[in-house]
C-alpha cells in the first residue's frame, strides 16, 4: 500500500477563492479587509513567509501590506506601532511576524494586539476562547488549516485515535485543542506527545491520525506509523543534502519515503501544511472585517 498524497496546495487554492469570494461581497457593503504584517529585523526566512503572505492577501483582493521596522527597533516603536495598528479602522487584521528580535518580549507584543484583530490567534483571550469551545474567537492559522485539510479530505476525526506530536503553543496545543472539540472536525480522542514522552512510537503507533509538529527533522519514520493511518506533517525542516545544487533540501518532521508505505494518506513537504496556513490567515481576515459591519 502506498499513502494518497493530500495536496495542500489545492486545498489552500479553494479556501484562496472562497475567501476572494467573501472579499468581492465586503466590498459590494463598503468594507475592504485589511491585513497589516509587520516584520522586524531582515531574517530571510522571515521576509520570505511575509511576503508570501501580502502576495496571497493582495490577490484576494484584500487592502494593507507589509510594515518594516530595523533590526533595533525598541520594544518600545513595536508596541507603539501596534497601538497605531489598533486604532486604524482600514486595518482588521494584524500579524506581528515571528521570531523577533532577542531585545523584544513576543508575549507582551502579542497581548497588546488587540484581540478582535489578532488573526494569527495567539492573543490569550483567543486561546481561551478555543479552549472552552466558543467559536467567535480567532484560531491558531496552522492547526486550523489542518483540520480544514482533514474535512476537506473527507477524513473522520469522530472517535477517531489522534496523536500530535509536539507541545508548542502555536500548533501542538492549539491542535490538540481544536480536534477535541465536540464540533465538525473534531470530537476525537487526543493525546499529546512530547520531547519528555517515554517510548514515543508506542503512541504514535496507536494513531488513527498522527500529526506531527516537533521541529525535529525527519523523526518519526515507517515503523512508527499505524498501518493505514492519515499522517500530517507540520513540519518543515532544511538538511544537508550533497546531492541538491545548493547542498540542501527541505523535509518534514516525517520521514516521507518509508512513511508512504505505510499511511493510507500523508502530506507532502513542502506543498501540504504550509499553504494552508497563509489561506487560513486570509479566512480570519475576512472574518474580522466582517464583524465591523455586524457592529454597525
Amino acid at each position: 500500500m502506498r499513502a494518497e498524497l493530500i495536496d495542500g496546495k489545492a486545498i489552500a487554492a479553494a479556501v484562496r477563492g472562497d475567501v476572494a469570494r467573501d472579499v468581492d461581497a465586503l466590498r459590494e457593503r463598503g468594507v475592504v479587509p485589511g491585513l497589516a504584517v509587520v516584520l522586524v529585523g531582515d531574517d530571510i526566512a522571515s521576509a520570505t513567509y511575509v511576503g508570501a503572505k501580502e502576495k496571497a492577501s493582495r490577490e484576494a483582493g484584500m487592502a494593507g501590506g507589509t510594515i518594516r521596522l530595523p533590526a533595533d527597533a525598541t520594544q518600545a516603536d513595536l508596541l507603539a506601532l501596534v497601538e497605531q495598528l489598533n486604532g486604524d479602522v482600514s486595518v482588521h487584521g494584524i500579524l506581528v511576524q515571528m521570531p523577533l528580535p532577542k531585545h523584544i518580549d513576543p508575549d507582551t507584543v502579542i497581548r497588546h494586539i488587540r484581540p478582535d484583530k489578532d488573526v494569527d490567534g495567539f492573543h490569550p483571550e483567543n486561546v481561551g476562547k478555543l479552549l472552552i469551545g466558543h467559536t467567535d474567537g480567532f484560531v491558531s492559522c496552522t492547526p486550523a488549516g489542518v483540520v480544514e485539510m482533514l474535512l476537506r479530505s473527507g477524513v473522520d476525526t469522530r472517535g477517531a485515535e489522534v496523536v500530535v506530536v509536539g507541545r508548542s503553543n502555536i500548533v501542538g496545543k492549539p491542535m490538540a485543542a481544536l480536534l477535541v472539540q465536540a464540533r465538525a472536525g473534531g470530537d476525537a480522542t487526543v493525546t499529546i506527545c512530547h520531547s519528555r514522552t517515554k517510548d514515543l512510537a508506542s503512541h504514535t503507533r496507536r494513531a488513527d491520525i498522527l500529526i506531527v509538529a516537533a521541529g525535529r527533522a525527519e523523526m518519526i519514520t515507517g515503523d512508527m506509523i499505524k498501518p493505514g493511518a492519515v499522517v500530517i506533517d507540520v513540519g518543515m525542516n532544511s538538511v544537508p543534502d550533497a546531492t541538491r545544487a545548493r547542498g540542501r533540501r527541505l523535509c518534514g518532521d516525517v520521514h516521507f519515503a518509508s512513511a508512504v508505505e505505510v499511511a493510507s494518506r500523508i502530506t507532502p513537504v513542502p506543498g501540504g501544511v504550509g499553504p494552508m496556513t497563509i489561506a487560513m490567515l486570509l479566512r480570519n481576515t475576512v472574518r474580522a472585517a466582517e464583524r465591523t459591519l455586524n457592529a454597525r
